[in-house]
């Protein structure tokens, strides 16, 4: 795989400026936009992340896949002079809807972009549309063991530590493609990537309660019954908390909901976005 290969299947490349961070995006398909926002692990990106996904979601949608500051083949700023925080994450997400001139959009968010397209939502909750939080960050529930915790998201740079962190995240039922292990690693190994991901490792994701239940947005809370990292009591606390929230639940599979169980994935996801089966009644 390459990202040769995106662009070959109908996946047009793009950059905009968002306050002076050139940003990259894949786009494709036609009618109501609908954003995804990639997660924090090493190696992440907008192709590598959601390319399971991005030909069912453009048959029904006009798909754009940003990649987040620090990740991708958007710009790396020193963190010398960029903040690598959530509030700076928050921000740069809305930077980039107002430099597409995007309104009311829906948007997915996994983990650590979960939680940015969370706290974009609180901020401007008339911009959303309907949220989808799979995997997410963003509220203060995880891993009880710390020492799980670490290894479940730990990276040392080398090849092998990447094969080793997707095999983590994505459970022992994922099916390892040497080819995104290999295209994770290419990411990642620039001292620009590499800086980039020791400014963000270990930064706080999460928000206060208080936030979180003032959601009204109509969302829909993905999770894997086997995820170590965004626990399924998490996902229950989402529940908990957003009032207009429907929740939705895969037996065997781990963190990477996307790419472990894509068909379902989309379909879930699709017809909660089309309203077809979830209405808010109150």
């Amino acid at each position: 795989m390459s990202f040769q290969t995106s662009e070959a299947a109908g996946y047009v490349s793009h950059y905009v400026d968002v306050g002076g961070v050139k940003t990259h995006y894949l786009e494709a398909g036609q009618g109501r936009p609908l954003v995804l926002v990639h997660g924090g692990g090493a190696g992440a990106d907008g192709w590598g992340n959601w390319r399971s996904c991005l030909e069912g979601f453009a048959a029904n949608f006009r798909v754009i896949v940003p990649d987040m500051p620090g990740f991708g083949r958007t710009d790396k700023p020193s963190p010398g002079n960029y903040p690598y925080d959530q509030a700076s994450r928050n921000r740069h997400l809305a930077g980039f809807l107002d430099a597409l001139d995007l309104a009311e959009i829906d948007l997915i968010g996994n983990s650590m972009g979960g939680a940015t397209s969370l706290g974009v939502v609180i901020d401007q909750p008339a911009r959303v549309r309907r949220l989808v939080l799979m995997g997410s960050a963003g509220l203060a529930i995880s891993n009880p063991d710390p020492e799980l915790r670490a290894r479940l998201t730990s990276y040392d740079h080398t090849h092998e530590g990447m094969r080793r962190l997707m095999r983590a995240l994505g459970g022992p039922n994922f099916t390892i493609d040497e080819e995104l292990v290999a295209y994770r690693y290419a990411l990642v190994s620039t001292p620009e990537a590499r800086a980039a991901m020791d400014a963000i490792r270990g930064g706080k994701l999460t928000y206060d309660d208080a936030k979180i239940s003032s959601v009204r947005t109509p969302t829909l809370v993905v999770g894997g019954k086997e995820d170590q990292v965004a626990v399924l009591a998490r996902t229950y606390g989402y529940l908990d908390r957003l009032p207009n929230s429907w929740g939705f639940i895969l037996p065997h599979v781990h963190h990477w909901v996307m790419m472990e169980a894509p068909e379902a994935f989309v379909a879930i996801t699709t017809a909660f976005l089309n309203e077809q089966i979830f209405k808010v009644s109150v």
